[in-house]
């Protein structure tokens, strides 16, 4: 129990080490390495037996990680492909123009906007593809991108609790208790809408005298293979609707949105053939996927196995016992910005094999792991990457800056969400 606290503590603490710095080795994230060596060390100093970490990798369950990699990985390469022939830019070309010269019209568009295209996509890749295009914008225009980067952040961590495909903590943890798709959604999407009314609300007290100023910028039009968007958009309705019914299927999630997703480009590539044309999308699609998402969860999901191994976990599940849907969700928020949502997200699962009753609690704990990621960056994995590009684009964002708003906008948010949470179970 010693030699895994001490394991965990270092990994922990080198994660974070490495996420506040930024620290990099030839563009290869550090915070991977250290998170890949804290698992590899777990398994030498034999903390975890292999064939444990095995059969935890390779079980024939919901919860087995590697189909919720490939879930989440198959509806974001749809996802991505949208963004690859313009779905995205599109968009965000369009709500620029309704907007006009005024900032506050383009604040409350955006919002809408990226508030929508979360729910059936996933905040990660809002972030990944809305983030440079409003630092492009708002550099042409002469504005300030900062009330426009944090209200997409915001929004876009918010609404993915909607719906269950709307981030990797919502699949492992939905999936652990085998709630699906429509159970799901008809318990949050309450807490979704209360917390992005309230941290709407929140974010347009803090930034409106800034948004006063008029917008100057000539706007240029854009237009997305029409072709191909059409294609990406009918598979992930369908592939949306089937996740709904899928239940009544009887088939696993995972299987579906592979399913799609292989469909997907498959025809595409026919398509491309008979234009005798490269499938360069395609290709473009499967470089820019979240690969570092497989060795972090894989990782993560070996060193929280080997506090369960070891009995910690039943330590954790005793202290926070009688916590309710409240003190789950305020705990699981902050746990979150100690060891990043997705590992949070593994362990409190495994708490939550100690507690007798944990529909309401598995909930609120999924929330935890949505607006956790805006208190620090250090809370989701779509921190990080925001972090990132807000550096590439010159645009500054320290860690205290992040924290500062974040606390701000989070706690209300939180408990807004965690009312609905309370109204609904």
């Amino acid at each position: 129990m010693i030699v895994c606290s001490i394991l965990s503590v270092l990994t922990l603490g080198g994660i974070i080490a490495c996420v506040i710095t930024n620290a990099e080795f030839k563009k290869f994230p550090l915070y991977l390495l250290v998170t890949m060596l804290g698992a590899v060390l777990t398994l030498c100093f034999g903390v975890l037996p292999l064939s444990n970490a095995l059969k935890g990798l390779w079980n024939d369950s919901a919860v087995n990680p590697i189909k919720i990699l490939v879930l989440f990985l198959s509806m974001t390469s749809i996802s991505v492909f949208l963004d690859e022939v313009g779905f995205f830019k599109y968009l965000a070309t369009i709500t620029l123009k309704r907007a006009g010269t005024s900032q506050l019209k383009l604040f409350v568009l955006l919002f809408v906007v990226v508030s929508v295209l979360t729910v059936f996509t996933s905040n990660d890749i809002i972030v990944l593809t809305f983030t440079p295009f409003i630092c492009y914008f708002c550099k042409r225009a002469k504005i300030n991108p900062l009330p426009y980067l944090i209200e997409e952040f915001v929004a876009s961590n918010t609404f993915s609790m909607m719906l269950v495909i709307g981030n990797p903590t919502n699949i492992y943890l939905s999936l652990f208790q085998g709630i699906g798709f429509g159970k799901y959604f008809s318990v949050m999407w309450l807490p979704a809408i209360l917390g992005g009314i309230v941290s709407f609300g929140v974010m347009l007290l803090l930034f409106y005298k800034k948004l006063s100023a008029p917008i100057n910028a000539e706007y240029q039009e854009f237009n997305p293979d029409k072709p191909l968007m059409i294609i990406g958009l009918i598979v992930l309705s369908l592939c949306t609707i089937t996740l709904a019914v899928s239940q009544f299927l009887k088939l696993e999630m995972w299987l579906i949105s592979l399913g799609f997703a292989i469909s997907l480009f498959i025809i595409i590539a026919v398509y491309k053939a008979i234009k005798r044309q490269k499938p360069t999308e395609i290709l473009s699609t499967a470089k820019r996927l979240p690969w570092g998402l497989v060795p972090f969860m894989l990782s993560m999901f070996i060193l929280v196995a080997s506090l369960d191994y070891n009995g910690i976990t039943q330590k954790l599940a005793d202290l926070i016992s009688g916590s309710g849907v409240f003190g789950y969700g305020i705990i699981s928020t902050l746990s979150a910005n100690l060891l990043n949502n997705i590992p949070m997200s593994v362990l409190f699962g495994s708490i939550l094999n100690f507690s007798a009753s944990r529909s309401g609690l598995i909930f609120a704990t999924i929330i935890g792991s949505n607006i956790g990621a805006f208190l620090t960056p250090i809370g989701a994995l779509a921190g990080i990457m925001w972090i990132k590009i807000l550096k590439e684009q010159s645009v500054k964002m320290t860690f205290l800056k992040f924290m500062f708003y974040g606390f701000i906008i989070a706690v209300p948010t939180l408990m807004a969400s965690l009312l609905g949470l309370w109204l609904m179970v």
